[in-house]
């Protein structure tokens, strides 16, 4: 099989990052889908479908399970609570699976598939997390986390054939941040409010170069910088929904494999998904970038199952060099339709949208669908949140062809 029917049929095969900021204590059972579709132009799969489960009082009272499962990847962690003292919980983590490290080149709004690759993962890791005010409303965490990641890279049926990949290698990690508030794992909760920084060194035991006649570097080491600012509230009578959140990234030593990634509208695909809608998913590669979200949901019936949503972003962008487009400031808009069943158990979204300043064949502006859908099979609410390095995800590459 190929072309459209393929993309199709192996979605499925997609998990993003759910890296923990702290140990959970509210069991989840989660099935999370998203898709994107544009109507002009050619791009790689853009997509997720995932079950995750969190359980506490996982064997003894004092374990968590937290759990990500796609059939081709798996991301798992288990939790200490007190491990190191009343308020310091311990985590080991173990995840691997196929696609995990893929990489797709996209420049000037054209995806050149004879310099993408496939790449697949396995990652061991271990993580502290503090709270520093118990029995606060809003909790203020400290997280360190270091990991251990080794990538194999491979070549698919349309990289080119005298195109270097690069090596295999490990990659060390070390991230830290701080977060007051959180944001539930969720499409559109119904209040939240965020306050993080975050930064995250990468070291590389075999940087080296590839491409062309090894025409591009991977550094050493990379140092990631990034804070975001949230907030969700819905209004008591008419459950009017608003959602604004603020992303901000910088990096040193960026190379095309750990540099931000912006584009496309697959809201749980992490936890800062940086979104565009109307662009092709991870569109944008940056070295540095500051991005504005925004979402408004309009119930139209009088038991809040259908609404109205509409959703817009912009984005000032400095391009990782040699792959980016006239004009840094982009913008993309959207809006669609959210059913959702009583005590929010299934929620599905049927969206569009327009990216203003896309460059395709026929000028700027690009046109693209939606579908989101989310699974609760459990009854959980609560405040917190999963952290992870923004716009990276896990096994997100076609598993048998485009």
């Amino acid at each position: 099989m190929r072309g459209v029917t393929r993309q199709w049929l192996w979605l499925g095969f997609f998990l993003p990052v759910m890296v923990s900021a702290q140990i959970d204590p509210f069991k989840r059972d989660l099935i999370q889908f998203g898709y994107n579709q544009p109507v002009e132009g050619r791009a790689p799969v853009a997509g997720y479908a995932y079950y995750y489960h969190n359980q506490p009082d996982f064997l003894r009272t004092n374990l968590t399970l937290r759990l990500a499962v796609a059939p081709t990847y798996v991301d798992s962690e288990l939790g200490f609570n007190h491990a190191l003292g009343p308020e310091t919980d311990f985590g080991l983590g173990a995840a691997g699976g196929g696609f995990a490290d893929s990489y797709n080149e996209i420049r000037g709004g054209k995806w050149n598939e004879k310099q993408s690759f496939d790449g697949h993962g396995a990652e061991l890791s271990g993580s502290v997390y503090h709270l520093f005010n118990p029995g606060q409303l809003i909790p203020l965490n400290l997280v360190v986390r270091s990991a251990a990641h080794y990538s194999v890279f491979e070549k698919n049926e349309n990289t080119a054939s005298n195109f270097q990949l690069p090596d295999d290698g490990l990659i060390g990690s070390v991230r830290t941040g701080l977060r007051w508030g959180g944001i539930e794992p969720t499409l559109f909760p119904d209040l939240a409010m965020e306050l993080a920084l975050w930064y995250e060194g990468q070291f590389r035991t075999d940087s080296g170069r590839y491409g062309f006649n090894q025409h591009r570097q991977l550094q050493p080491d990379t140092h990631l910088f990034w804070t975001s600012a949230a907030l969700s509230y819905t209004l008591p009578e008419s459950k009017q929904n608003f959602f604004i959140r603020l992303v901000a990234g910088s990096s040193l030593n960026a190379d095309r494999l750990n540099a931000y990634r912006l584009g496309g509208f697959l809201p749980m695909v992490a936890e800062y998904p940086l979104s565009l809608p109307g662009y092709y998913f991870q569109e944008f590669t940056a070295r540095q970038f500051a991005l504005v979200n925004a979402s408004y949901l309009l119930p139209i019936a009088p038991d809040e199952r259908w609404n109205l949503e509409f959703n817009a972003a912009t984005a000032d962008i400095a391009y990782f060099s040699e792959t980016g487009q006239p004009g840094n400031w982009v913008s993309g808009i959207g809006g669609g339709i959210l059913y959702r069943a009583p005590g929010d158990k299934f929620k599905f979204v049927a969206a569009y949208a327009y990216g203003i300043d896309a460059i395709r064949s026929s000028g700027r502006g690009a046109n693209s669908l939606s579908f989101l859908l989310q699974i609760d099979l459990g009854n959980t609410k609560s405040s917190r949140f999963n952290s992870a390095q923004p716009g990276h995800w896990r096994g997100w590459n076609w598993l048998l062809g485009r």
